[in-house]
């Protein structure tokens, strides 16, 4: 379930950058303003988004936190977009594996004050969490804290699109259908989404290379948690993360610009 345990990041973000997010955040003068934090994957995105609600709620507000990996779709309706479009969307991650109208739905009720349940995603099952077992929030919130790994992210130029950038993508998508589908979704149902930010931070990374090693340590951390569950192994980890690769090189190369505030962090996730 998301997000990720604690204990996978090396250490907790200082608490003046925990500071600084909230109060930008609750600067935005939104009735329920929307801190989003993109970063690739074992960023500490969900560190620093759990930070600032614990530090929200030290200061007597209401304050909740969700991933964008909590609005996946579910395991048979990626499955029904695989054996129509293309097999390789049966794996979630991607644009066009979210529940779209989940997501909004939720960011709208939150901050329009309304009751509302907040989705989850169990990462080893690869599977939602039954409704029933969501956390409802009865009473309207100060402020909520949405995180992802490619929140904020433009679609690319269909040039870009032409050469296969992995070996998933040669191997499995040389046609491109793949790519092309996940680009169309970023360009035309993605923007609702950001459009509900008030306020985009960027934990931005020295470069995608150190991806595969932080992929690795989140998923040895949901191991952890899970005892006895399945989990990938390391070489199943290497060829996940190129599912997400094209589309994180964009954030790396396009957010630094579009983002409220740009964190940089070293290859052991240590803001500069």
């Amino acid at each position: 379930m998301s997000p990720v345990p604690h204990s996978f990041s090396p250490r907790r973000f200082a608490q003046a950058l925990v500071e600084q997010a909230l109060d930008d955040a609750l600067a935005s003068g939104a009735r329920t303003p929307v801190l989003a934090i993109s970063g690739v994957q074992g960023s500490g995105k969900s560190t620093l988004a759990a930070q600032v609600v614990e530090l929200a709620r030290a200061r007597g507000l209401q304050a909740a936190a969700l991933s964008i990996d909590d609005t996946y779709l579910t395991r048979a309706q990626r499955q029904r977009l695989a054996d129509r479009i293309h097999p390789l969307l049966a794996t979630r991650g991607p644009p066009g594996t979210h529940d779209l109208p989940l997501a909004l739905s939720t960011l709208d009720a939150a901050k329009a004050g309304r009751a509302f349940a907040l989705p989850r995603f169990d990462k080893l099952a690869d599977e939602r969490v039954p409704e029933a077992q969501w956390q409802m929030q009865d009473t309207p919130l100060d402020l909520l804290v949405f995180e992802g790994w490619f929140l904020g992210t433009p679609a690319e130029q269909d040039a870009a699109l032409q050469a296969p950038l992995n070996a998933l993508e040669r191997e499995a998508d040389g046609d491109g259908i793949w790519r092309r589908w996940c680009n169309q979704a970023l360009a035309n149902d993605y923007p609702a989404l950001w459009q509900r930010f008030d306020r985009l931070w960027f934990l931005q990374p020295p470069g995608f290379s150190v991806v595969p090693h932080w992929r690795w340590q989140q998923e040895q951390a949901l191991q952890q948690a899970s005892p006895g569950r399945t989990s990938m192994s390391r070489a199943q980890v290497e060829r996940f993360v190129q599912f997400y690769e094209r589309i994180s090189r964009q954030a790396l190369r396009t957010l630094p610009t579009l983002a409220d505030r740009v964190i940089p962090l070293d290859a052991q996730r240590r803001p500069l």
